[in-house]
């Protein structure tokens, strides 16, 4: 009898956790399958916009690259990235250089737009 007691009891428990847990877990899946789209533009000195410039993203947490070559009006995209990871993005075109810029993972914006300006180059 004490036995089976025990037993009721040790499930009881299980089960009056089993809500704490199952919270807890979809609030990290949550957070971890939410995602952010990094997009903007690319211009030269004189504001022009630049087609086929080179948009560097890199993931300051994993050192992993992406690159985007950029469309007719200058723009650029970078789709799913992680939300707590900072990401530096830069442009290169015709051997000039735009200024590196952060996008934070405390940036909380969901679609944040950074403009990047070629300096240099041809």
């Amino acid at each position: 009898m004490k036995r089976l007691l025990a037993v009721a009891v040790f499930a009881l428990a299980c089960i009056a956790t089993l809500p704490i847990t199952s919270t807890s877990a979809m609030a990290q899946r949550g957070r971890q399958g939410e995602a952010r789209i990094l997009t903007g533009r690319v211009f030269d000195r004189q504001d022009a916009p630049l087609q086929k410039a080179i948009v560097y993203l890199k993931n300051t947490k994993t050192l992993v690259i992406k690159t985007y070559i950029t469309e007719p009006d200058g723009s650029y995209r970078f789709p799913a990235l992680a939300t707590n990871v900072d990401y530096e993005v830069y442009a290169e075109y015709q051997g000039g250089r735009s200024d590196t810029k952060t996008l934070s993972g405390f940036d909380s914006r969901k679609d944040p737009n950074i403009t990047l300006r070629v300096h240099g180059g041809k």
